[in-house]
């Protein structure tokens, strides 16, 4: 090796699958072969650079492995942990990495299960059809076949002619969704509402609809007239076009005094969120707060700042021209922007916000945010959920949750009770058993934008007894759905289908909520503060109810009789 990188494995990577017999989540294969390099100014070798990548050297070229040609090591620790990047390899069981002459070799093992019973089999058709994004290929099931074999048969569907009269489809969209609604609805009565009258009263703008956006906002119009949570229209989306779309940088700069664009501040990357990668930290970029902006793809920055010039260069490779805060010469990098830097954005809030929830408790309560009940949330939770429920108290924030149907997964974890210990002869780290396994009292945190299975987790909280709850009502939708249905055109209709009831509260949870234990309102001022009123409430609690209720601890190993 070169000095330049530390190669590593590392298990980061949170893609759960379903689990095919229970209602439970898995996480296969998390782990994948790391790459950091050490200077702050070294590149990835998979990112793209400048002028191209260099002719391979030949071996006469390369330097000797002996101990006078050992190369010099230098380390830049600012930023180090933001600047490992995975190798391009699906995540999968890796172990015993090794550093090899101009690479790295390391082990797979198969995923199989533990009882030897997934054996794989198979049937005597003689051939499959491969549908691969917009494609559809005819194989052979019972060899490889190359791309130009007479076995590979490619469908060509660009023969395919289909005529459509938009005004004629539009109503045929419309009385689909009025009948999967009737058919589909959770009460036969309509939950009291003239069904059959709501869709005459609507359908009398049918012959005035001039776009697809139309129907689409009348559809949204006539299912809402039922008043009831989860009754979506989500309409037919074209794929993010990167070439017009907006690179952002995943920084926030603005200009000084003399016009200069300047980088304020610099969202730190997460590498177990893909999404959440940082552009300016990437290896070989080393930009730095205070740094000034200069030109994009070369062309000079103005008055209205680098975005301008960012446009359409989401995913692709841009070069900056850097002019570092210290003075001296500008430096050109590349960077690859963002095409949505909510991911990061949202790394970073719940990042401050657990370190605020350490800081006030002098590390004592522990914090854990979950975005949502689907598999994204599961992950999210799982991210920080053993380092922080090893603390005395945890702080769980369920705060804008989106929603799902994971939620009792969730509070199974929170409900686990320690009712035993796994130890060393050291007595440290002691693991509790059950694992994961709160230690202490849990509060939990949510607000009015917390909704579906958001509204469940909460009341199934309350209704366990698990701890406090702070914050304001919950968003109160409760009726479930399963998004089965498409129109004609591929617009899905959901039709709220699942009434829930829940301990304490019944069915009242729909189009009201579920109350806090302690309501903590956060006003506008607030927000303009950069205050958490609702998560300062919450460190106070759990610090209170330690006083009263304190954490379990691991026993010392008895001595010898």
């Amino acid at each position: 090796m070169d000095g330049k990188y530390l190669a590593f494995l590392s298990a980061r990577t949170f893609d759960p699958h379903y689990d095919v017999h229970v209602f439970d989540m898995y996480f296969a294969g998390g782990s994948r072969p790391y790459l950091v390099p050490l200077s702050a100014t070294t590149p990835s070798p998979f990112a793209p650079q400048l002028q191209g990548r260099p002719f391979a050297e030949s071996d006469d070229d390369k330097d000797s492995d002996d101990d006078e040609n050992t190369p010099r090591v230098s380390v830049d620790v600012e930023g180090l942990a933001e600047r490992v990047v995975a190798f391009p390899v699906a995540a999968a069981r890796y172990s015993s990495l090794y550093a090899a002459k101009g690479g790295v070799l390391w082990m797979t093992r198969p995923l199989s299960g533990e009882l030897g019973h997934d054996i794989a089999g198979s049937d005597d058709s003689k051939r499959i059809l491969v549908h691969d994004g917009r494609s559809l290929k005819i194989l052979p099931s019972e060899h490889k076949a190359d791309d130009d074999s007479s076995d590979s048969v490619d469908i060509d569907l660009s023969r395919i002619r289909v005529t459509v009269d938009p005004a004629a489809e539009w109503t045929q969209a419309y009385d689909e969704a009025g009948r999967l609604m009737r058919d589909n609805f959770w009460r036969s009565d309509m939950d009291g509402v003239d069904w059959e009258g709501q869709l005459d009263r609507y359908r009398t703008l049918l012959p005035r609809l001039g776009s697809y956006d139309d129907l689409v906002d009348l559809l949204w119009e006539v299912q809402g007239e039922l008043g009831t949570s989860h009754a979506y229209v989500n309409e037919v989306e074209d794929s993010p076009d990167s070439r017009v779309r907006l690179g952002l940088l995943g920084a926030d700069i603005s200009p000084d005094t003399a016009g200069v664009w300047r980088v304020d501040h610099i969202l730190p990357a997460e590498t177990s969120d893909p999404d959440a990668r940082s552009p300016l930290r990437a290896p070989g970029v080393g930009v730095r707060v205070g740094d000034a902006v200069l030109a994009v793809d070369g062309r000079p920055v103005g008055a209205d700042g680098p975005s301008p010039l960012l446009a359409g260069g989401a995913g692709k490779p841009v070069e900056l021209t850097i002019g570092p805060a210290a003075g001296g010469e500008p430096r050109r990098v590349v960077v690859v922007p963002l095409l949505d830097d909510t991911p990061l954005r949202y790394q970073a809030w719940v990042a401050s916000c657990r370190s605020y929830v350490h800081s006030e408790s002098s590390g004592r309560v522990g914090y854990l945010h979950v975005p949502d009940m689907v598999a994204a949330g599961w992950a999210q939770l799982h991210r920080d959920l053993r380092m922080e429920m090893r603390r005395e108290a945890l702080v769980v924030d369920v705060r804008e949750n989106r929603g799902g149907h994971l939620s009792q997964l969730v509070v199974e974890k929170l409900a686990r009770k320690v009712i035993g210990w796994q130890t060393n002869r050291d007595g440290y780290p002691a693991e509790s058993y059950p694992q994961d396994a709160p230690r202490g009292p849990i509060v939990a945190v949510t607000d009015e934008f917390s909704g579906s299975d958001g509204d469940i987790v909460t009341a199934a909280f309350k209704a366990l007894g698990l701890g406090t709850v702070v914050g304001m009502r919950t968003w109160g939708g409760v009726i479930g759905i399963d998004s089965r249905f498409e129109l004609v055109d591929g617009t899905v209709v959901t039709q709220p289908r699942y009434p829930t009831w829940l301990r304490g509260p019944g069915w009242s949870v729909e189009n009201y909520g579920v109350d806090p234990d302690v309501e903590v309102p956060m006003t506008p001022q607030d927000y303009a503060a950069g205050r958490d009123v609702q998560l300062e409430a919450a460190v106070r609690i759990a610090l209170e109810s330690l006083e009263s209720n304190p954490a379990v601890t691991p026993p010392e190993i008895p001595p010898l009789a």
